[in-house]
């Protein structure tokens, strides 16, 4: 059977290497591909990841060749995208605790979550994509936070790239308030990629000048004494596997993110327990 990957978009703007670098890879395998956005519309590439002109700030270089704006147009355009999942819908939503009814719609969401973990199932991979938008409606977005932990307790693997990492940092079991990269090596946005300024989202004017906040900074606190954030920052891509987590820098690293998905999903035997077991730099 084809594996199936889980990819879910901000519907305020990804950025469209970080989408196309994983499908070269996950089409080229024949993988199952299936799209989620958090309330079921469709998402959209921003426009400066399909400007092979854009330069970009804090590099002070283009970051989009144009094949990658070519082929982003087409994955934007294409009917691939038409029909998203709605997440909003799929999964449930935690009750406040102030609900007179509280016990029970407690119960009633953890009922329902374990049928959605049946869906789950099915799937081998989530791959979290980003750009700016996900600071909108992915990063402390519940629902998403409970799909992540339901590939965590399926010990299945969870990818991230960029901004789509600020999910992980984020969620956490309710119970324990602990971050899930306790201990964990991973790596995201270094703060020399952050913007001064120019931080923006689709359907909306609003300049929010740098980004909201620090992915690095986050980073280095969620993944605590034992753990470690590796910005790699001088080296073309920085991609990190520390099971279940499979993070992925920036745009330059998606090619490299999609081809490590496809080798960790096709491994077998001790290639496929070193996967597991060793965390390494990509």
């Amino acid at each position: 059977m084809n594996k199936k990957v889980l990819t879910v978009l901000s519907e305020w703007g990804y950025w469209a290497e970080e989408l196309v670098g994983p499908l070269y890879y996950l089409d080229n395998a024949k993988f199952d591909v299936t799209f989620a956005t958090p309330k079921g519309k469709r998402p959209r590439a921003l426009p400066p990841s399909l400007n092979s002109d854009y330069i970009d700030p804090p590099l002070g270089r283009q970051v989009t060749t144009e094949e990658n704006a070519r082929r982003g147009r087409e994955i934007d355009e294409s009917y691939r995208m038409e029909k998203p999942l709605n997440l909003s819908s799929w999964l449930p939503e935690r009750p406040y605790v102030c609900d007179p009814l509280y016990l029970r719609k407690l119960e009633d969401y953890n009922d329902a979550l374990n049928a959605v973990q049946k869906d789950l199932a099915s799937y081998d991979c989530l791959l979290l994509v980003g750009g700016s938008g996900p600071l909108i409606d992915m990063a402390n977005n519940s629902r998403v936070h409970d799909l992540i932990l339901s590939f965590i307790k399926m010990d299945k693997l969870v990818a991230a790239e960029c901004y789509g990492v600020s999910c992980l940092a984020f969620a956490r079991d309710w119970n324990e308030r602990k971050s899930i990269l306790w201990g964990k090596h991973v790596t995201g946005h270094v703060l020399e990629y952050d913007y001064k300024d120019g931080t923006g989202f689709l359907n909306t004017d609003i300049n929010i000048g740098p980004a909201p906040y620090p992915l690095e900074s986050i980073l280095r606190d969620a993944t605590g004494p034992d753990g470690g954030y590796h910005g790699n920052l001088g080296k073309k891509t920085s991609v990190v596997l520390d099971w279940p987590f499979l993070t992925s820098r920036s745009t330059a690293s998606s090619y490299l993110c999609g081809e490590m998905i496809v080798k960790i999903l096709t491994s077998e035997g001790k290639e496929h327990n070193d996967y597991r077991t060793n965390w390494r730099i990509c």
